[in-house]
């Protein structure tokens, strides 16, 4: 235990999500008493055993006011020191309210406006561009299809929403003609997009984690590579592994202080084949969901949270252990039903060679079940919906 945070206590959002695992892990170890927000008995933050005290309510970005409201009210009870937020929705509810909520507690996310400019695809592409920054050819101040036709880009180009995550709402076309009957049959807004060159399939993603402290330092970074994907194309990482690339954590340094981001950050890269360069994509300004690979790696993001939170010196932790893997076992699995490559994959989808489970730990084993249970159920209801 750290004697500097005993009897802190620390509320974390999102049960569901399973980066709360290694957090809680942490934030207990240094003395905290953990209260985790679920709106599920089968999230597996609710059935593991770190967390001091769970409250169940409603907790999903598709109930977003219901949610809203039970985040103020239980941040105003005025029980908790510290609130951090862990996905993109309720991390943005507390940005919204924060110099409300900043009254009760310390409200760990950025700044709203901060937070809603790093959230838009098209400002941090911007951003890159007028700076230097390694990043896709984007297009700008777009009103009509023919402004991306006579902005001269080559297909095949991507276009995108400007605010989102993951592959939702992502298209690639390779002509004229496709784009263009795409825009017009579905009435889209250019100005909501983002356009621009299409990098290679073979690019390997990557994410920069940092964190930046209250005076804007960078005090800790560390990448990793996503080797596999579920599903195939534009899904969740299923196999991360951490690499070694001082280059992009330059880049993310250049770009945090332009940006105004602090605290946990996490910054997307696709490594672009033809020149070995690592480019910008977006950036996520909150905790990722692979955190647990940089506590296994040697980066205590925790402590560099609480040391911050109470105007401490933040330790710095720059060094960390490369070809750490940690692996989404029920996920990964699926990959392995529907992939082409099941035997061909680099790394083996059967080494576990410095390899952890996401969500499984022996000293903790529930939250693996409830993961699991909680996917089948997801589905279940997705095939619903979709009979």
């Amino acid at each position: 235990m750290d004697a500097r945070f005993q009897g802190k206590h620390i509320l974390i959002l999102e049960g569901y999500a399973r980066q709360c695992l290694p957090y809680m892990r942490a934030f207990k170890k240094l003395g905290l008493e953990v209260t985790i927000y679920c709106h599920s008995k089968m999230n597996c933050g609710f059935v593991s055993r770190f967390p001091d005290h769970r409250v169940l309510g409603t907790c999903k970005n598709t109930k977003y006011k219901e949610t809203e409201k039970n985040v103020i009210k239980l941040v105003k009870s005025g029980k908790y020191d510290i609130v951090l937020p862990l996905v993109d929705f309720s991390a943005e509810i507390l940005a919204h309210h924060k110099k409300e909520l900043s009254k009760y507690a310390i409200i760990l996310t950025n700044d709203e406006d901060v937070f809603m400019r790093s959230q838009d695809k098209l400002e941090v592409m911007r951003v890159c561009m007028e700076n230097g920054l390694p990043c896709p050819v984007t297009l700008f101040d777009l009103n009509s299809v023919e402004d991306v036709i006579g902005s001269g880009i080559r297909f095949p180009i991507v276009i995108k929403p400007r605010i989102g995550f993951g592959a939702r709402g992502f298209n690639k076309f390779y002509s004229e003609q496709e784009f263009r009957e795409y825009v017009t049959a579905r009435g889209i807004d250019l100005k909501e997009m983002v356009i621009q060159e299409c990098l290679p399939d073979n690019c390997l993603n990557a994410s920069d984690n940092v964190f930046i402290d209250r005076n804007g330092v960078m005090k800790s970074a560390f990448t990793y590579a996503s080797y596999r994907y579920y599903p195939l194309k534009g899904g969740t990482g299923t196999l991360n592994g951490t690499i070694d690339r001082s280059d992009v954590h330059a880049t993310s340094k250049k770009l945090a202080e332009l940006m105004g981001i602090k605290g946990c950050n996490g910054i997307d890269y696709m490594i672009d084949p033809r020149d070995g360069k690592a480019k910008v994509i977006e950036i996520n300004p909150r905790v990722l969901a692979c955190s647990k690979i940089g506590f296994v790696a040697g980066v205590n993001q925790a402590l560099q949270v609480l040391e911050d939170a109470f105007h401490l010196p933040v330790t710095p932790m720059f060094k960390y252990k490369t070809d750490i893997r940690v692996r989404m076992s029920q996920i990964d699995f699926l990959w392995l039903l529907k992939s082409p490559d099941r035997f061909k994959s680099k790394p083996s989808w059967f080494s576990c060679k410095h390899t952890v489970d996401q969500t499984f730990s022996w000293d903790d084993p529930l939250p693996w079940f409830a993961f699991l249970f909680g996917g089948l159920h997801r589905f279940g209801e997705w095939k619903e919906q979709h009979q």
